[in-house]
C-alpha cells in the first residue's frame, strides 16, 4: 500500500495522529510558518518567519506559562515530549496502516509553536519511505529528535538522558493507543505490528537507555520533571515510585 495525498487512514485514529497535508486545503495557514529545520537552528542565524522569533523558545515558554513551571528545564523537557508524540504517531501510524511512512524532513514540516494537534504540523509534501524500524528511527530520530535535542540543550540546561528517556516514553506511549484503537476495531494485525515495530525502536542504539518495555508497560530510567511544576505528580512511565522530596538534580534528570 502507498500512502494517499491526504494521509487519510491517520484520521479514525483521532486528531493526535492527524498531519494536516496540502490535500486537505490548509497550505494557506501553514505558508507564513517556520519549518523544523528552522526551528532547530541557531537562531542567530536569522528570524523565523511569522510573529514567533525562536520557535522553540516561543513553545518552551508557553509550556512553562502554562505549567506555572519554576524552571525552563521543565517546559522544554515536557515541550520536547509533546513534540515528540506527535512525530512517533504520525510515523507508527502510517507504518502499521499502511506499511510505509511518510518522509517527514524537518524542510519539509511546518510547525506552529502556538498551535496543538492537528493543527500545530502541515506536511508540505507527500512522498513515502519504507517502515522498518531502522528507516522509522532515521527518520523520527536522526531527523528530527537529535537536532531538536541539541537546540534545546543550547538554550537549556536540560539532560541529553532525560530528552531520551521522554523519546521512549512518548514512543511508548503512542504504541498503547494504536493497540487501544485495534483492540476496539477488531485490528490485531494492527496491535502485532506497532508492538513489534516499538520493541525494535526501543532496541535500537539511538534510544538505547530510554527505559525498559515489558508487553505493553514501559518503565523510563529518567524523570521528565513534571512533578517539579505546582501539582505536578509522577507519570506512570517514571522511573521516581515518590516524588522526590530534595531539590537536587538527580543523575537521570
Amino acid at each position: 500500500m502507498t500512502l494517499d495525498p491526504g494521509l487519510g487512514l491517520l484520521r479514525p485514529l483521532g486528531g493526535f495522529f492527524a498531519l494536516h497535508t496540502p490535500s486537505d486545503g490548509s497550505a494557506g495557514p501553514a505558508r507564513g510558518l517556520p519549518t523544523l529545520a528552522h526551528a532547530y537552528g541557531d537562531p542567530a542565524d536569522g528570524a523565523a518567519p511569522g510573529p514567533f522569533g525562536d520557535p522553540l523558545a516561543f513553545r518552551v515558554g508557553k509550556v512553562v506559562r502554562a505549567l506555572r513551571a519554576p524552571e525552563e528545564r521543565i517546559g522544554a523537557s515536557v515541550a520536547q515530549q509533546g513534540l515528540a508524540a506527535r512525530l512517533w504517531s504520525v510515523t507508527l501510524g502510517c507504518a502499521v496502516l499502511y506499511g510505509c511512512v511518510p518522509d517527514l524532513a524537518p524542510e519539509l514540516l511546518r510547525w506552529d509553536p502556538d498551535g496543538s494537534a492537528p493543527d500545530d504540523l502541515w506536511l508540505t509534501r507527500v512522498r513515502s519511505r519504507p517502515a522498518d524500524a531502522a528507516t522509522v528511527a532515521e527518520v523520527v530520530v536522526d531527523g528530527h529528535l537529535e537536532p531538536l535535542g541539541a537546540a534545546l540543550r543550547a538554550r537549556h540546561p536540560v539532560a541529553a538522558g532525560l530528552l531520551r528517556g521522554n523519546a521512549g516514553s512518548a514512543l511508548a506511549a503512542t504504541a498503547r493507543l494504536l493497540e487501544q484503537w485495534a483492540g476496539g476495531h477488531g485490528r490485531p494485525d494492527v496491535a502485532a505490528h506497532a508492538r513489534a515495530l516499538t520493541a525494535d525502536l526501543l532496541a535500537d542504539p539511538r534510544l538505547a537507555g530510554a527505559g525498559v518495555l515489558t508487553g505493553a508497560a514501559f518503565r523510563r530510567r529518567s524523570c521528565c520533571l513534571y512533578y517539579r511544576a505546582p501539582g505536578g505528580g509522577l507519570c506512570g512511565d517514571c522511573c521516581f515510585t515518590r516524588p522526590p522530596r530534595s531539590s537536587p538534580r538527580a543523575p537521570s534528570e
